[in-house]
């Protein structure tokens, strides 16, 4: 025991290593020392003395900081008046704009991801938006998008040959290789049955914001970007969307799984 030195030590501090025989003893030491006892899960290990319960000490130090700092994140947002605040106002501008817009609760990744913001001064929304290239299996998000830009100029540096980033362009050379009438901009219907999933065509040239009016949009909104043929020779489709035709091929099967439904123009 290095606190009496007369009986066989028993326990050792986890903090300070230091032995000890008995609980007088670690009471002892604790309070001379100073030592609070608690492993310091911080402490530098050489690699000559890791082992696998240091690598596993790690991990769960890793997995308490992250329970702590989303823990943190949650009271913070939940009960941040503010906060409150400005759902509400964000809400109540979307639907000023006949734009029926839902909040998750917290803790929701799509809650957590949405930047969506209105400026009042400008009397404009900046919407965090994100595209998917089924076919390319790809997709991006923007944020700050404004409601006045056309879907043509939002889709412009990832599928015109023009003007399109040249990493970009090549993963999705399946779409900048296809005449831009081929293109069809498609987003989900939302507040339907799983087994009866659709979605709205919206117009290119018209603004982001008029083609949401009138539509439910759930923290924010989601593009689907198709191309005509593929679609056609893809997706399970009946004319009147209750019929369906066979679909060929191996990304048939892929479009079908990222987008677990029918696509159907509304028109």
């Amino acid at each position: 025991c290095e606190t009496c030195s007369k009986e066989e030590a028993k326990y050792r501090c986890p903090r300070c290593m230091k032995y000890s025989c008995s609980l007088l003893c670690v009471k002892k030491h604790k309070l001379t020392q100073s030592c609070n006892g608690v492993r310091d899960k911080t402490a530098f290990v050489s690699i000559n003395e890791f082992t696998d319960l240091n690598l596993l000490s790690d991990y769960r130090f890793l997995e308490d900081v992250g329970r702590t700092a989303d823990a943190a994140a949650r009271r913070c947002t939940m009960h941040s008046p503010a906060t409150k605040r400005l759902l509400y106002c964000l809400r109540n501008k979307a639907r000023g704009c006949n734009i029926e817009l839902k909040t998750l609760p917290v803790g929701f990744t799509k809650r957590r991801e949405n930047s969506t913001t209105f400026n009042s001064m400008e009397n404009k929304f900046y919407w965090h938006l994100k595209l998917i290239f089924p076919h390319c299996h790809a997709e991006y998000t923007l944020k700050g998008v404004p409601d006045d830009k056309t879907l043509a100029d939002i889709l412009k540096p990832y599928i015109d040959p023009v003007e399109s980033d040249p990493i970009v362009c090549q993963r999705l050379k399946i779409y900048t290789a296809s005449p831009q009438s081929d293109v069809q901009i498609l987003m989900k219907i939302e507040n339907r049955n799983r087994n009866s999933v659709r979605y709205n065509k919206l117009d290119a040239s018209r603004s982001l914001l008029d083609n949401l009016k009138g539509k439910v949009i759930i923290e924010y909104p989601t593009l689907f970007v198709v191309l005509k043929t593929l679609k056609n020779d893809m997706v399970i489709l009946g004319q009147d969307g209750s019929e369906p035709t066979q679909s060929t091929g191996s990304e048939s099967s892929s479009l079908s799984s990222m987008e677990e439904g029918e696509i159907r123009d509304s028109s």
